[in-house]
């Protein structure tokens, strides 16, 4: 149990990693890149069902904590691992 926590905490990290690269290439406009509102789009589904609570906090820090959020799944993901470990 602990292996298959270990890979999915790795697989979302992965996927969070290339989410979160798209995010600040799309936010910014780097590489030529238009910025647009639709930059983080790839992080609400790894974020959930932590980004639900983002709209507590002031509007300005809505976008990063909302980049932030999968960060809570990949280290849950990875303290599982750590819980079912029988070594």
């Amino acid at each position: 149990m602990a292996t298959l926590f270990r890979w999915l905490a790795s697989i979302w990290g992965i996927l969070y990693i290339v989410a979160l690269g798209l995010f600040l290439v799309g936010n910014f406009g780097l590489f030529g890149t238009q910025s647009g509102p639709l930059a983080g789009v790839l992080l609400v589904p790894l974020g959930l069902p932590w980004n639900w609570l983002v709209d507590v906090f002031p509007e300005p820090a809505w976008p990063w904590l909302a980049a932030a959020t999968p960060a809570l799944n990949v280290a849950i993901l990875y303290l599982a691992a750590k819980v079912f470990d029988t070594r």
